[in-house]
């Protein structure tokens, strides 16, 4: 049976993956806080997804494809409403069920929209949050990456990351994680695969 969808219809969908480029332009607004680079949405909505599989594996929820679709969505409104950080929302709020709304709409994607963000908006299935958790904890992530480069900001923000550890996490998973991150090492992926380790005549 052959798809309906006319060519013209198309013009949607790229039109679509263009403004979806361009949170690859959007600074995360923390960075105002941070003053050092830090991860753009798209680089975010990236590691997020596998966050959020990662969890879905620990926690044997089987259906992968919800919440890869979820993670990768979950801030795409972000590419019209722009990020909000923690001081903004005190005073301000995106529309972005409006925002997501036009984005989708006329694509082929618009399920999306209508499905999987609706349920990742009300929290009411275990992919929802786990694709929360996955958000929350690549915030965590990053904050080792800014105390490996010196920021002093992780420290002093302690306090707030372990009211969302505690009452923010949905899963059992994602408050593991927490846990082992706090104790972890940025360094030690490449660290413990260093070729005077992995090598035997390297440098002779």
């Amino acid at each position: 049976m052959k798809n309906k969808t006319t060519s013209s219809s198309h013009k949607r969908d790229i039109e679509f993956l263009f403004e979806m480029g361009t949170l690859k332009n959007i600074q995360r607004s923390w960075q105002q806080f941070v003053g050092m680079d830090c991860a753009n949405n798209l680089e975010h909505s990236f590691r997020v997804a596998f966050l959020a599989l990662l969890i879905a594996r620990m926690e044997g929820v089987k259906n992968e494809e919800k919440v890869l679709k979820m993670a990768l969505a979950h801030d795409l409104a972000e590419a019209r409403v722009s990020d909000l950080n923690y001081m903004h929302k005190v005073y301000t709020e995106g529309d972005e069920d409006r925002a997501s709304h036009d984005m989708f709409k006329g694509t082929l994607f618009k399920d999306i929209f209508g499905d999987i963000l609706k349920e990742y908006e009300t929290r009411n299935s275990p992919e929802a949050k786990i694709v929360k958790d996955a958000d929350n904890l690549d915030v965590d992530v990053e904050m080792k990456e800014f105390e490996e480069r010196g920021s002093q900001l992780p420290r002093k923000w302690m306090a707030a990351r372990k009211i969302i550890r505690n009452k923010k996490l949905y899963t059992k998973s994602a408050k593991q994680l927490w846990d082992k991150l706090q104790k972890s090492d940025v360094a030690s992926w490449h660290l413990t695969t260093n070729k005077w380790y992995l090598v035997p005549n390297a440098g002779k």
